[in-house]
């Protein structure tokens, strides 16, 4: 049974840094891009950042652009995201999903079949 467990989130205030981790088990990593969505309350679930399985390609919505950093290590099945500059809007439960290959979209949910449990993140001001 495939699982994705996110860790890292927590309670900061506004300009700290976070580091989030999602490890995968029972998943062929290589065969998958990792991405990062967020969803704060009354809010749909929404694209954060996207690494292809070679770590070639990387994508991230407009907000985070020159914050925030996906990386992999595909030896340690695990995907991370760097959060820097952190601003109250951030705050949200960040899920770390898993994209077959044969998708060409990364930022649609529809296209990640695996999902892990969330992580909090709250940024204060």
């Amino acid at each position: 049974q495939v699982q994705l467990v996110e860790s890292g989130g927590g309670l900061v205030q506004a300009g700290d840094s976070l580091r989030l981790s999602c490890a995968a088990s029972e998943l062929l990593f290589s065969s998958y891009g990792m991405g990062w969505f967020r969803q704060a309350p009354g809010k749909e679930r929404e694209f954060v950042a996207f690494i292809s399985w070679s770590a070639g390609s990387t994508f991230y919505t407009d907000s985070v652009k020159g914050r925030f950093t996906i990386s992999r290590d595909n030896a340690k099945n695990t995907v991370y995201l760097q959060m820097n500059s952190l601003k109250p809007e951030d705050s949200a439960v960040y899920y770390c999903g898993a994209r077959p290959n044969y998708y060409r979209s990364y930022d649609d949910v529809r296209v990640y079949p695996y999902w892990g449990q969330g992580t909090q993140v709250t940024v204060s001001s």
